[in-house]
């Protein structure tokens, strides 16, 4: 099963298995690791689970469409930074074994 490193603010790790299917953000609420609240349960329509790709994963994982949804909802995150992503946005497929995501200061 492919697995996920977050990487709290305070720099705090937290190495989850996530299921081939489920979003980045299920598996870090799945696994309580703090730091994504996940307001909107993943529909895309809060900014709750905005997350800072590592720069070796961003050609894999890719940016939002620019007009896209994730990408107007990514204005309202907190810091959002050219690298960042709304973690519900992001599936889990083998090829992102060892994904690397950094959480924001805050969510709000």
């Amino acid at each position: 099963m492919p697995k996920v490193t977050y990487i709290e603010y305070n720099g705090t790790e937290h190495q989850v298995e996530v299921p081939v299917g489920l979003s980045v953000m299920r598996g870090a609420v799945n696994n309580a690791v703090p730091g994504i609240d996940a307001g909107c349960g993943g529909e895309c329509a809060c900014a709750t689970c905005h997350v800072y790709v590592d720069p070796a994963w961003l050609e894999e994982i890719g940016l939002p469409e620019p007009d896209s949804q994730e990408a107007s909802m990514l204005g309202f995150a907190a810091a959002a930074e050219p690298n960042s992503r709304l973690s519900c946005q992001i599936k889990m497929r083998e090829a992102l074994d060892g994904l690397v995501v950094r959480l924001p200061d805050g969510q709000h």
